[in-house]
């Protein structure tokens, strides 16, 4: 099983972003967007990790609940059962990038599994994505898009 950690960065919220994931010290990506938001760049960190590697078992390591919890307490089922909707009824959040990522997941044909780790708490590759992804919103400052 391949082991990703994950993450993704804002300044300000919304702001510029970035994203970030690493197998290793390595094999790692990271991207930017100029106006976005954390909880988009951690989703779209996974979509990058999963897209790169699309072959074999996965373990996803993530510091966010966001993503994590998405799985583990299968809030998926729900949205799909209400037509995309959460249990107060309005439109789920970054609908069109939980859209893209499911399918990552769900109907890939292999096993692909989430694990939270604290952030900021001397986790190595933690540390190491969330710098990439730091990185990378922090190159976006300034910028218009």
């Amino acid at each position: 099983m391949i082991r990703i950690h994950t993450d993704g960065a804002c300044r300000g919220n919304p702001g510029p972003g970035g994203w970030a994931w690493a197998s290793g010290a390595d094999e790692f990506a990271s991207g930017a967007e100029a106006h976005t938001t954390n909880q988009r760049m951690e989703v779209i960190a996974v979509i990058e990790a999963l897209r790169e590697h699309p072959d074999g078992p996965i373990e996803i390591v993530s510091d966010s609940n966001y993503v994590v919890k998405c799985f583990h307490e299968k809030w998926y089922v729900g949205w799909l059962r209400r037509n995309w909707k959460n249990t107060k009824g309005q439109s789920v959040a970054n609908r069109d990038l939980w859209e893209a990522l499911l399918p990552l997941v769900l109907e890939s044909g292999r096993e692909v599994t989430f694990s939270w780790v604290k952030g900021h708490s001397g986790d190595r590759m933690n540390d190491f994505v969330d710098e990439l992804a730091t990185a990378a919103a922090d190159a976006q400052r300034g910028r218009r898009s």
